[in-house]
């Protein structure tokens, strides 16, 4: 499936985002849906609770913008717009 595809590599980009700030919790995520991703919120919603279930993303707030631009070179992708992250004590 195309956006378990897409999901997986989000997720990847999210666990590198988080090692470089050394944290192991990422509590939020912005991400923008390309005009021709092909994938609806809500689905997009669902796909990320089920393939981020185990990780560090695992329970983060999702912000998702969607982008209506089918010109933009980017159209049929998930793009990883900021990751917030918890901070490790000590």
């Amino acid at each position: 499936m195309h956006e378990i595809w897409l999901i997986d590599d989000l997720i990847k980009k999210i666990e590198s985002a988080a090692r470089g700030c050394n944290s192991n919790k990422v509590v939020g995520v912005k991400v923008k849906l390309g005009a021709l991703s092909h994938i609806s919120i809500d689905h997009f919603r669902m796909h990320f609770k089920d393939r981020s279930h185990g990780t560090i993303a695992q329970g983060a707030r999702l912000h998702i913008e969607v982008s209506g631009d089918i010109h933009d070179p980017r159209a049929q992708g998930v793009y990883l717009e900021s990751v917030q992250v918890e901070e490790n004590d000590g």
